[in-house]
């Protein structure tokens, strides 16, 4: 049985919101998703192969973007890696390789103030 979508707290995209509508709007919306923390992403809950994201930086594609009863809806997909983490032990025979991971999470930005909820899809 799969879980339910995962929602995080609340964060803003206010350059996304003020370049929605213009060309702009894809290269503004990519660069300010990779400029968050990580830890605030549900990419832990994302994982699908490895068991631990990695610090490495990760890429956001846009997937569609609308508009819709004070919100502005984006499907982005999330590309990042994770590790399968063993028990550190000096006989662990586990591997420190990094497994390539992909999520798709939903933005609901707030057209007015700009504050964001993120839901992880499954998808």
């Amino acid at each position: 049985m799969s879980e339910p979508p995962t929602e995080q707290p609340a964060i803003r995209l206010p350059h996304s919101l003020s370049a929605w509508g213009t060309p702009a709007f894809e290269a503004v919306l990519k660069q300010e998703i990779e400029q968050l923390d990580s830890a605030k992403l549900p990419l832990q809950q994302g994982l699908a192969r490895s068991s631990h994201v990695t610090e490495r930086p990760f890429q956001a594609m846009l997937i569609r973007a609308s508009e819709d009863a004070g919100l502005l809806r984006v499907k982005a997909g999330i590309f990042y890696t994770g590790i399968i983490a063993g028990c550190s032990c000096a006989d662990d025979p586990t591997p420190i390789d990094e497994l390539n991971e992909y999520c798709v999470v939903q933005f609901d930005i707030d057209t007015t103030t700009a504050a964001t909820t993120m839901t992880l899809l499954e998808e």
